[in-house]
């Protein structure tokens, strides 16, 4: 990979710029193309990038096919498909924001599109790569927590004030179903298979999209016993924020308490360290006397607890894995069918809430 990325970048605001634009700086990757209509923003994108064009629309950059390798849209989530399919149309390689699109029809026209045109599509559910996502994969990997039984996750804010952007105003494309909650069912699908049912609870209590966010989520069987359940919570308005991640199996649970340096009222555990010198070593072992910054959660058995040797990697991966893709012919970074199963669970969750019920997800749905 000698190359270096040509970047197209669709929006430059808190994703474009504060995270897309920051993880292709990382990678050695080049925006050379940026869409945005605000002086500010487009001020932003000639200071960070020497020689960078900015255009007010998105024909404007596609203008500029011939000197690109791939365009990522972080544009507003209601602008995904008109966006994605005008650079498929172009031929060119697509990264976009998650959710793919606002519904599963929507999604699923689009996996379509991309497949019948030549085009490649991927999507950006970097949260593949977070050290707790990684680290809790090579426990599941070692089976050691036994039997999952429940996994929870959560995603929680305390902002009584809230943001005044699309996302908390657009109540079909925003929300922290949509936003949050893609991230959060795209973990627990990567973690434990298919979602075979949902029951949800859904709340505006401080924007007219939902701040308040509540998913059962049971995953098919696997391996001869009854399937995982997943409780997977985003919330605007709590005070006092759960433990990011909890899962309980047969031989113990797994416990992260704090989540990209917040602490959570059960951060306190992360200060008095329990030392075995039986438990097993090794890269992802609950390994004894773990320096506070090398671990990632911990494996808790009643009141025993050992921490968790954090997995290598971040998100910076998810872009090393895209320049693979586009660049070198490597396997797609997430695959867009991903996406349209997890809209599928969405949209279930919607009707769902709706009509306060459990809702099967049809899995053809999503085919």
């Amino acid at each position: 990979m000698s190359e270096s990325l040509r970047v197209g970048l669709v929006g430059y605001g808190s994703a474009g710029r504060g995270i897309h634009a920051r993880l292709l700086r990382e990678v050695g990757a080049r925006v050379t193309h940026v869409v945005s209509r605000s002086p500010e923003r487009s001020a932003q994108a000639r200071a960070d990038w020497a020689g960078v064009v900015v255009e007010p629309d998105v024909a404007g950059l596609l203008a500029h096919a011939a000197e690109l390798d791939v365009v990522v849209v972080a544009s507003p989530t209601g602008e995904h498909v008109a966006h994605v399919r005008a650079a498929l149309g172009v031929g060119l390689p697509v990264v976009v924001d998650k959710p793919l699109a606002p519904s599963t029809a929507e999604a699923r026209e689009l996996a379509v599109e991309a497949e019948t045109s030549g085009g490649r599509l991927t999507v950006f559910q970097n949260r593949r790569w977070d050290p707790e996502q990684l680290t809790l994969l090579g426990l599941l990997h070692d089976r050691r927590l036994g039997r999952v039984h429940r996994f929870e996750r959560r995603w929680e804010r305390w902002r009584p004030v809230p943001q005044q952007r699309w996302k908390e105003n657009d109540t079909r494309a925003g929300g922290l179903l949509l936003d949050l909650g893609a991230h959060l069912v795209d973990s627990a699908v990567q973690l434990f298979g298919p979602v075979e049912s949902v029951y949800a609870e859904l709340r505006a209590l401080t924007t007219p999209a939902e701040d308040d966010v509540f998913l059962a989520v049971r995953h098919a069987a696997a391996d001869g016993g009854p399937g995982v359940v997943s409780h997977l919570q985003a919330g605007a308005l709590v005070g006092a924020p759960g433990p990011r991640t909890r899962v309980l199996g047969d031989k113990g649970a797994y416990l992260v308490t704090s989540f990209e340096g917040e602490p959570t009222p059960f951060a306190s555990l992360d200060e008095r360290h329990t030392h075995d010198d039986s438990a097993p070593r090794g890269v992802l072992g609950a390994a004894t006397h773990v320096a506070e910054d090398e671990h990632e959660g911990w494996l808790v058995h009643g009141r025993d607890r050992v921490p968790v040797r954090r997995a290598p990697g971040g998100h910076a991966d998810y872009y090393r894995a895209v320049t693979a893709w586009v660049l070198d012919g490597g396997p797609v970074p997430v695959d867009p069918w991903d996406a349209v199963r997890t809209a599928a669970v969405l949209d279930a969750a919607r009707v769902s809430a709706r009509e306060g019920r459990v809702v099967e997800v049809d899995p053809a749905a999503a085919g």
